[in-house]
């Protein structure tokens, strides 16, 4: 990952004519914060990241995003035994053992938490009977669900399918039991320093040059594409975001 990234700043270097550097963050919140302060001034956030780090920095925007990501969705898994089969309807993992991923993953925990309140009128811990865990990645929670370590666990499609596709968990054993509704996820999201450091229209010079990153570079992601992308789109992660104390 790091290396691809690299390669990204390298070619936006050339593209916009200034020099653009990678800058890794440690996890989630550290991303947040080092945008808030000013030290990046365009970054590749999740759905929850990207809105935390907009409501800390008065004009930044979402410029772009990949072209499957406003439909992004996430997969409710379990293990074999636990009784649980794949069905259109939200799963009866009442009294089950679960697992979110990060406590501040989109996918792994924002989302999954909304639809399950939106379900059930509960919150997880009163429809589950108990607290969930935290595995504190979506690896680590396809882990713990194929190992038995917990019955059920939520996750992103896309790492299950890289998973499943690596053969690194058998879908057998760790099986898919429901998928969310499409929401809205990753994003480039502008500091306006952009404006201030390079000049008018200098975030609109970032935003073309995303939109027509070539295929190799997309790989990284990997995303087919890139398209516009508009804060409107990110509602609703912003008002589950404020309903679960994520956004003030």
């Amino acid at each position: 990952i790091k290396a691809g990234f690299e390669k990204i700043a390298k070619h936006l270097s050339k593209e916009l004519g200034v020099k653009v550097e990678y800058s890794p963050s440690s996890d989630y919140g550290a991303s947040v914060e080092s945008f808030a302060q000013g030290d990046i001034q365009l970054a590749w956030f999740g759905g929850l990241t990207g809105v935390q780090a907009r409501a800390k920095v008065e004009g930044a925007h979402a410029i772009a995003q990949g072209k499957a990501d406003p439909q992004y969705y996430s997969y409710f898994i379990a293990h074999k035994d636990s009784g649980l089969e794949r069905s259109d309807k939200f799963p009866d993992i009442a009294g089950k053992s679960f697992t979110f991923g990060s406590e501040s993953s989109t996918s792994g925990r924002l989302m999954p938490e909304f639809f399950i309140r939106e379900e059930t009128d509960k919150s997880p811990e009163e429809f589950l009977g108990a607290k969930p865990a935290f595995s504190g990645s979506h690896d680590a929670t396809a882990e713990a669900v194929e190992s038995g370590k917990v019955q059920v666990g939520a996750l992103s499609y896309k790492a299950y399918d890289k998973l499943v596709a690596a053969g690194k968990i058998d879908p057998e054993v760790c099986k898919i039991i429901w998928k969310t509704p499409f929401y809205a996820d990753y994003n480039w999201t502008a500091h306006p320093d952009l404006e201030k450091t390079f000049g008018d229209g200098f975030t609109e010079k970032v935003k073309k040059a995303l939109l027509e990153l070539p295929k190799d570079l997309l790989a990284v992601f990997p995303r087919e594409g890139m398209i516009e992308a508009n804060d409107e789109d990110f509602q609703g992660i912003v008002d589950v975001a404020k309903g679960l104390g994520f956004v003030k």
